[in-house]
């Protein structure tokens, strides 16, 4: 809701409240008057006035110019009508002019339309009206022309304040609706493109011949693709020839430091089967979905019971074990083992991913994601962000790394369901 919305209807109430006080103000001094009639007609074309134009201000669009220029003229013309129609003492002993605080109402709209310098315009077009009807500078008369000038100045100002605030909130909002579309699509593209090129780098290497200017150019792509993904932050290397193949090692998920191993001739462990993808959005057993990933080099343990999350949630909690159980594969090494440990809270869905590897350096996590190696950062800890949940790292170099990822029951991620491909 915009933040003027309120503004116009208070301006708008506020007009019906004053006109009503004006009217029973007029009604008990009209025998005071000395044309009383002259006081009725005016009053009575204001009552019109106001049934006819109530909705102009109910909304920027509704109150134009021609309007609070009209609504104005309503003002000023019942202040310099006043002496015409009450007596000169009255008029000195304080007596109120015909609009008396209704006309605020009229300013007001100035400065909700257009800001201070409007309101300005408004309050001073009233002041110098008063002054006329009083003639002279009466200490009330300056004190009322103050308050309506300052009052209606300050909040259009305010006005204007609050219009660049929404203006730079909505430009927020713009701004990371679109960094978490790009982490969205840069996490799928690491989940299955990069990992297919550096595939194709790591078998081109081992084979030789016309297969190592093959994985030399998908070496090249997969670090340019990177920089794209991570928004420029590393410069792809240039040039080159098959030697460039066998020095260009692929980067782990894990956002470690990649090792000769990963350029060895021998074939890298397969990968472990993708998990299923729920259909719908109900709720979905996550055992079902992370009970795959058991093998000869994986152990699963797991509640007796369901272990239940909406599906979308599920599916992308899946994804991120997946990822986690890629590093261990990829950095720990083939003979490493993984544990995968759910854990059903009252609150929160709790997955532990425990390996016996030789462990992640301390600040090497966040060293792989200033270069931009952004595995952990969006494969892992994007996806669970997006959740509503949280990852974190608990690793001893030479005693293996534990990731544990919880997600709060009831989440669903951001933009509705979100599969993953596998490479």
């Amino acid at each position: 809701m915009s933040v003027e919305l309120p503004l116009w209807r208070a301006l708008t109430g506020y007009r019906i409240l004053t006109l009503v006080y004006t009217l029973c103000l007029v009604g008990l001094s009209y025998r005071k008057y000395d044309h009383p009639l002259g006081a009725a007609a005016y009053m009575g074309a204001l009552t019109v006035w106001m049934v006819l134009t109530w909705r102009r201000t109910t909304s920027a669009e509704r109150c134009t110019r021609h309007f609070l220029l009209a609504d104005l003229g309503f003002a000023v013309g019942g202040i310099l009508l006043t002496p015409l129609v009450d007596s000169h003492a009255r008029i000195m002993d304080g007596a109120p002019t015909l609009p008396s605080i209704w006309t605020a109402g009229a300013v007001l709209g100035f400065a909700i339309k257009g800001g201070w310098r409007w309101a300005a315009v408004a309050s001073s077009a009233v002041a110098v009206a008063n002054l006329v009807e009083r003639q002279e500078l009466a200490r009330d008369t300056i004190h009322n022309v103050v308050l309506v000038w300052v009052a209606s100045v300050a909040i259009g100002y305010v006005v204007e304040v609050a219009r660049a605030s929404e203006r730079t909130l909505a430009r927020a909002l713009q701004i990371e609706a679109a960094t978490r579309e790009r982490e969205r699509l840069a996490r799928d593209i690491h989940d299955s493109v990069l990992q297919v090129l550096a595939m194709v780098q790591r078998r081109g290497a081992a084979i030789g011949g016309e297969a190592a200017e093959l994985g030399r150019m998908a070496g090249e792509q997969e670090v340019a693709l990177r920089t794209l993904v991570a928004g420029g932050l590393v410069s792809p290397p240039r040039g080159g020839g098959p030697e460039n193949a066998a020095r260009t090692v692929p980067h782990p998920a894990d956002g470690s430091e990649p090792d000769d191993r990963a350029a060895a001739p021998a074939a890298p462990a397969p990968a472990p089967e993708p998990a299923p993808q729920p259909d719908g959005d109900g709720p979905c057993d996550v055992r079902a979905l992370l009970a795959p990933f058991a093998g000869a080099g994986v152990t699963f343990s797991e509640p007796g019971a369901a272990v239940l999350l909406r599906a979308a949630a599920a599916a992308e909690l899946a994804a991120a074990v997946s990822a986690a159980l890629d590093n261990v594969r990829v950095h720990a090494g083939d003979g490493a083992r993984a544990w995968i440990l759910v854990e059903d809270e009252p609150q929160a869905v709790i997955v532990t991913v425990r390996d016996d590897g030789p462990g992640i350096p301390e600040g090497r996590l966040a060293d792989a994601e200033r270069e931009g190696r952004m595995g952990v950062a969006l494969s892992i800890r994007g996806r669970l962000r997006d959740l509503g949940g949280t990852a974190e790292w608990v690793s001893v170099p030479g005693q293996g790394t534990e990731v544990e990822l919880t997600v709060p029951k009831g989440t669903a991620p951001e933009g509705g369901r979100r599969g993953k491909a596998r490479a």
